[in-house]
């Protein structure tokens, strides 16, 4: 089965917060998109959300075409889906209503349409493996929130299909994201074990009594995460080493790192831990919600986003909508 037919119609399955910024997200690149959603008052609250985050899209910058006008909603999932190029799945993460719910849009989405869930941590395997028609099933996990994040990590299941995972990389890089394929199933897929990976770290500081949890966050926000933002970790350890870049790094300062990372320390994450880090967060907030915090966020991200884009050879996303919208084949 071939998947590279042009996509002009995504359907949003699940409009919580995750579904509602891929609403938004595929609304700027001129998609015509279908959401459902059986809970009460979801159309209103996408709706509500997707205007929200229309002026960050627009200070972004719109692809041709690019219109709420297109968004329209179906409360019955097998409508929705009938016709859709591309389903994207933002349902609740359980293992059993993840099954079955693939099983049905299976059953009635075009078999030449790819489904591609937004899971953070169910594999594809798992989803899969009740349909007919496993595969096309694969995931295309965001990093939050996806209207502004480009990071799409893209993993298929035993039975994905090469090909569905060669058209949705693509696809996802054809409309500005950058699109990562993880070649194994790992619970968690990639991005949210290094989270955790360094939260770990980060527990056990406080749980020690090293640093207080406003100190901890600002080692990392401060620090080492200004360069991320920049460039990974890997490529950064290429400076770390000087002249002799990261050949110089594997040679000589390699070992003593190793020894670090032997010394790192798994905290017993208590109540008393976890109310440590709750009264350090509020003090952190200083009185502000999370909806106030998300806006900050979201503009100092879009500002980065372009200082990177301006300071690259890699166009930005306004600058490829012909691109985005050839590969793509969204239409005005």
């Amino acid at each position: 089965m071939s998947y590279d037919k042009p996509i002009h119609r995504i359907a949003i399955v699940g409009t919580g917060v995750i579904g509602a910024s891929w609403a938004a997200q595929y609304l700027a690149r001129g998609f015509d998109v279908i959401a459902t959603d059986p809970a009460p008052n979801a159309e209103v609250n996408l709706r509500k959300y997707v205007d929200e985050a229309w002026a960050e899209l627009t200070n972004i910058g719109l692809s041709k075409g690019a219109t709420r006008d297109r968004l329209s909603f179906a409360p019955n999932m097998k409508d929705a889906l009938a016709q859709a190029d591309l389903v994207q799945e933002n349902a609740p993460e359980r293992p059993d209503f993840k099954m079955k719910l693939f099983a049905e849009m299976d059953e009635v989405i075009p078999l030449d349409s790819i489904i591609a869930s937004s899971s953070s941590g169910i594999t594809p395997s798992v989803m899969q493996s009740k349909c007919k028609h496993p595969e096309r099933v694969l995931v295309g996990h965001p990093f939050n929130p996806p209207h502004i994040i480009p990071l799409v990590e893209v993993v298929g299941g035993a039975k994905t299909s090469p090909e569905a995972i060669k058209q949705a990389i693509a696809f996802y890089t054809s409309i500005g994201k950058k699109a990562i394929h993880l070649k194994k199933e790992l619970p968690g897929h990639v991005a949210n074990r290094l989270q955790a990976a360094l939260y770990r770290e980060m527990l056990y500081l406080i749980e020690q009594g090293v640093l207080s949890v406003e100190d901890t966050d600002a080692a990392v926000s401060y620090g080492p995460g200004l360069r991320w933002g920049v460039m990974g970790q890997s490529l950064q350890w290429h400076l770390g080493g000087g002249a002799g870049g990261i050949e110089h790094f594997m040679a000589h300062l390699m070992d003593p790192l190793q020894g670090m990372m032997k010394a790192l320390g798994t905290p017993n994450i208590t109540p008393q831990l976890k109310q440590t880090v709750i009264n350090g967060v509020m003090r952190e907030a200083a009185g502000r919600s999370v909806e106030e915090l998300a806006r900050e966020e979201n503009k100092v991200l879009i500002g980065l986003l372009k200082l990177r884009a301006n300071g690259q050879s890699t166009p930005s996303v306004a600058k490829k909508d012909s691109q985005a919208n050839a590969l793509a084949g969204a239409t005005a």
